[in-house]
């Protein structure tokens, strides 16, 4: 990496693990206990926004958990990784994310199997972003920020997970 700007380089900025639970009220409170587990965070409910009659859903029923992680990002992608073998499809990579899925949480290394929890799957996606970001963000005299700056490419997203973090894309 030396030779190249500083301001340029791609960082992992934060990790979002989620688990569709559909309306069921035990499997929501599993959802959530599992998302701490794995994190240590406190996972948020998800609402569905849509009215779906074919599976009883109305809007602001709860379907799903939860949760953001900002610090220590690379070495929780490093255990979602190792679960789904360090392969992400190229499909699942896209402007400045890469999201993957996996299907049974006992694959994670360092989580046991609780069968108070029972079997439930999570979608993982992680976000990436450039220094600078923050500008645009900001209350205080907020800037703009170049186009190049705030977008990172599918290819140095693909760059990012061989280099930093071992993955084979497929």
């Amino acid at each position: 990496m030396e030779g190249q700007n500083r301001m340029q380089r791609v960082r992992l900025d934060k990790v979002v693990i989620n688990v569709g639970t559909g309306n069921d009220d035990a499997k929501q409170a599993n959802a959530k206990r599992l998302l701490e587990l794995i994190t240590g965070m406190k996972p948020v409910d998800e609402h569905s926004k849509k009215r779906i009659p074919a599976f009883k859903i109305s809007p602001g029923t709860k379907i799903g958990a939860r949760v953001t992680v900002r610090k220590g990002t690379k070495e929780l992608a490093k255990r979602l990784l190792d679960a789904v073998d360090s392969k992400v499809k190229k499909s699942s990579i896209s402007e400045n994310t890469a999201s993957f899925g996996i299907g049974e949480y006992i694959d994670i290394s360092g989580v046991k199997y609780d069968p108070k929890i029972g079997m439930l799957g999570m979608n993982v996606n992680l976000s990436f972003s450039r220094p600078g970001g923050r500008v645009a963000i900001r209350k205080s005299k907020p800037g703009r920020v170049a186009r190049n700056q705030s977008i990172v490419s599918k290819d140095e997203v693909g760059d990012y997970l061989k280099r930093e973090l071992n993955v084979e894309i497929v």
